[in-house]
């Protein structure tokens, strides 16, 4: 006979009906896909279309980014790029097709992973900075504002400029040598090792600080422009453009242009001081830098960069690259935006940007 502690209420033994329980437990919870799995499964979702995002973006716009960047950096004393059809007239005669693409790979390598971290940032700090602010009495109904919008961009991209600011530094650099350059850097890790060994680690964050007080404005009013647009566009409905609650590819984009319009003419001259600052302390730096035999600016700071373009160039040189810049920018942000929902939604991932 067995023991009250073996027998159940219904005077069966209680051992077999407890590994019953167990045993039904377990089959319950198979095919149940771990919290933490998902959650993993969804990051890398996002991460991945981030990284597209920026790569189709910036691919697309190669020939313009470089000539960009070729007039912030010109010096003064020997201007060869003069505008924008000028520029890539002279940049295919000179250096044909590859050069219309000099230091899109290294861009790439950069922009990708920076996109896919600035992207993710921006879910995560937007999610943190909307929780912090229901927490405030009265605003537990409440949902992201622009303001909000605009600190969640920021913070996202403060945090994808630093994490792959070297790469921005020795891709610049990379854009801008020709054929003509004294000396050539090989690719990426052939000039990330150069610029350590001749000029230290601290070489790679040259112009880190006009990087970031530019990168607060520009990336914090593409983000703040292109939802708050988006969210208006789909509450009042202006000509039929959206449909059920959903905008075309089309309106998508005409917002992400508006977005990439307002932030870059806010942070262009930041963008410019930035480009000059990393060039300083370039040995057998590029022609288009030194101006062919003259003696290239010296910058202490950041400071000391703007007030020396100002007096030796004049306040328009601090818009150097703006129609080009312009050109591309629009598209780009527009294309980054489009393919980065896109992508999320080829791969399932639910939650909007805005979320």
């Amino acid at each position: 006979m067995a023991s009250e502690d073996e027998v159940g209420k219904n005077g069966e033994p209680a051992l077999p009906v407890i590994v019953n329980i167990a045993g039904e437990a377990k089959h319950a919870g198979e095919g149940v896909e771990p919290p933490t799995t998902h959650a993993f499964l969804r990051i890398c979702k996002s991460l991945v279309a981030g990284g597209v995002a920026g790569g189709v973006s910036r691919t697309a716009v190669a020939p313009l980014e470089r000539l960009k960047i070729l007039q912030q950096v010109q010096n003064h004393h020997n201007i060869k790029y003069t505008g924008t059809i000028q520029g890539l007239k002279y940049i295919w005669k000179t250096e044909g097709f590859r050069g219309m693409f000099k230091g899109n790979g290294t861009n790439c390598a950069r922009i990708i992973p920076n996109s896919a971290v600035k992207f993710f940032s921006y879910e995560q700090a937007s999610k943190g900075i909307l929780w912090f602010y229901q927490q405030q009495p009265g605003n537990e109904e409440a949902h992201l504002t622009p303001i909000l919008r605009l600190g969640a961009g920021a913070c996202a991209g403060i945090i994808a400029m630093s994490a792959t600011y070297p790469m921005d530094l020795v891709r610049g650099r990379l854009t801008v040598q020709t054929e003509g350059s004294p000396r050539h850097y090989r690719g990426i890790f052939h000039a990330l090792s150069t610029v350590f060994r001749e000029e230290g680690p601290r070489a790679l964050y040259k112009g880190w600080l006009p990087s970031v007080m530019g990168v607060i404005p520009y990336v914090g009013l593409n983000f703040s422009v292109y939802e708050s647009l988006k969210d208006w566009l789909v509450r009042s409905k202006p000509f039929g453009i959206a449909q059920d609650s959903e905008l075309s590819v089309t309106t998508r984009l005409a917002c992400g242009a508006a977005a990439g319009t307002v932030g870059q003419t806010v942070a262009y001259p930041l963008d410019v001081i930035r480009r000059r600052m990393q060039m300083m302390g370039w040995k057998d730096a590029a022609s288009v830098v030194t101006g062919e035999g003259k003696s290239k600016v010296v910058y202490t700071g950041m400071v000391d960069a703007f007030r020396k373009t100002v007096q030796h160039e004049g306040y328009g040189a601090l818009y150097k690259g703006l129609v080009p810049n312009s050109v591309k920018v629009v598209p780009s942000i527009a294309i980054a935006f489009v393919t980065y929902e896109m992508v999320k939604d080829i791969l399932g991932v639910e939650m909007r940007i805005s979320d």
